[in-house]
């Protein structure tokens, strides 16, 4: 950790802290030693730890359902196939209730969006000192010292990951609702809503007043989606460091606040793909 008998402030600030490349400008392109070199690195900085968790449980979740999909049968199915096909159908009649439109790409989409960020989710329930260490004695086979080695293993307790999909469901949005509805049809939503009125000198005064209601409206979709899960996943982080401090009694209390938070885990999962679709349900509605 932070030094051979970290203090408890050290101990949680040194979980909390990400593997952070960058260009710093004493060091030049870099990995960060400390909290504020990876600060002085700015906002292009990567954060190694996020992005390797994150694209290698999507190409986990990719190549596990590709495989069980192959080996599908029309017998009696194995309990993966069982479990995939259950998945499959929850999403399905998910995005059937909600999702109005056309577009082949939802469903999937959706899918994808679930498992994706269950899997990130599931991380918080490796025990917290587990992979950080093992990462610090990998790094100190190379030399490295393992108090620099920096290690976060739950990427939707990064704000970055959260963000960045919330990002790109913002920009899905921004596409249905141009492709339903023009750009006109687009921008009168940001203008002739909620007021309106019949006469036209009414209407005009209401138009910068509707465009900072509906502009606000429509920026707090994103940041709400990202925040929402971000928030919820790194108190639950916060929670299991705070246990794992503790000591003699950390084994019980990691049990009983993991069986709690695999609902929770679940529970984000399910808000982030139905909220995704109630919002692209949304930009293709014709009022």
């Amino acid at each position: 950790m932070a030094g051979n008998n970290p203090t408890p402030t050290e101990y949680i600030q040194h979980h909390l802290q990400n593997l952070t490349f960058g260009y710093h400008p004493e060091n030049g392109w870099s990995i960060a030693h400390s909290a504020q070199e990876a600060a002085d690195m700015g906002f292009w900085a990567l954060h190694l730890d996020t992005l390797g968790w994150s694209i290698g449980l999507g190409v986990l979740f990719l190549w596990l359902f590709r495989k069980i999909g192959k080996a599908a049968t029309t017998g009696i199915p194995g309990v993966m196939q069982n479990f995939v096909e259950l998945m499959v159908e929850f999403v399905d009649n998910s995005v059937k209730d909600t999702f109005h439109g056309k577009s082949k790409l939802i469903a999937p989409l959706s899918l994808t969006i679930f498992c994706w960020v269950f899997l990130m989710n599931l991380m918080d329930l490796v025990p917290v000192d587990f992979l950080p260490m093992l990462a610090q004695r990998v790094a100190a086979m190379f030399g490295a010292d393992p108090a620099h080695v920096y290690f976060k293993v739950v990427p939707t307790t990064d704000v970055n990951a959260t963000l960045g999909m919330a990002l790109s469901v913002f920009a899905l949005i921004i596409f249905y609702t141009i492709r339903e509805k023009g750009f006109s049809g687009f921008i009168g939503e940001l203008t002739l809503h909620p007021f309106n009125s019949t006469n036209k000198l009414v209407q005009a005064l209401f138009v910068p007043v509707n465009f900072l209601l509906e502009t606000v409206t429509l920026i707090a979709k994103p940041i709400s989606l990202a925040l929402r899960l971000f928030g919820n996943l790194y108190a639950g982080e916060l929670i299991f460091i705070l246990i794992a401090m503790i000591g003699l009694w950390q084994l019980p209390l990691h049990f009983t606040w993991a069986v709690f938070h695999i609902l929770v885990i679940t529970l984000q999962a399910f808000i982030f793909m139905m909220l995704t679709i109630v919002y692209l349900a949304m930009a293709v509605e014709k009022h």
